[in-house]
């Protein structure tokens, strides 16, 4: 498998997790997402992924599988040890949930496009883009906090696909200078995780490509 990856993409960080959780083999593409207007636009890339974001994973058969949460559920689903997904249906829908939060509410309206468009087309000061960034993140973690089940994980002993999504959304937090302090749950989590090899092998700055 090929993993189309940027290493501050908080979508790709969360595949590489799974992968790494699930110990399956695959090489790495580095897409830089801001270099020369963003490489995600260059025609071959285009051809992989008409969406142009990242990541993209392409099996061995050639198929190309694409936004993060499909890629994770079908890893999930090709290789079930460890599970990402809890075997009970409440608790997976629970799972789902607080992942959904991160992915479907805070993360689409902090994406890179996102904030460009605030920048270039809008004219919005960076700092204004920064607190807007903030915000967003401040208002999804108050509600995943309070979700949050007895750990050390975010939903008890076994890392599931809510850990591998909150994990890269702390990043971006601390990365833009998001105050934490009102969610202790959610730093907890995230210290836990990151002493899991998986996890750590995934963080952005021991990426190939990390500047």
């Amino acid at each position: 498998m090929k993993l189309y990856s940027y290493f501050r993409s908080s979508a790709a960080y969360r595949v590489r997790i799974a992968l790494n959780l699930k110990n399956l083999p695959y090489e790495m593409a580095f897409i830089h997402l801001t270099k020369d207007g963003g490489h995600q636009r260059k025609p071959d890339y285009v051809a992989i992924n008409a969406q142009m974001r990242v990541p993209a994973l392409v099996l061995s058969s050639g198929e190309v599988l694409t936004q993060s949460l499909a890629i994770i559920e079908y890893l999930d689903e090709i290789q079930p040890e460890p599970p990402l997904l809890p075997a009970d249906a409440l608790a997976r829908a629970k799972v789902r949930a607080l992942s959904q939060i991160v992915a479907c509410d805070i993360h689409p309206i902090d994406n890179l496009v996102v904030l460009q468009y605030l920048k270039r087309t809008l004219n919005h000061a960076q700092p204004e883009i920064d607190a807007w960034y903030q915000h967003w993140i401040t208002e999804g973690f108050k509600a995943i906090e309070a979700m949050i089940a007895p750990g050390p994980y975010a939903f008890g002993s076994h890392v599931t696909l809510a850990d591998i999504c909150l994990i890269p959304q702390v990043f971006n937090a601390r990365r833009l200078k998001t105050p934490l302090d009102a969610f202790p749950k959610i730093v907890g989590v995230e210290t836990a995780c990151l002493k899991l090899a998986a996890f750590d092998k995934a963080r952005p700055e021991n990426q190939p490509d990390a500047e």
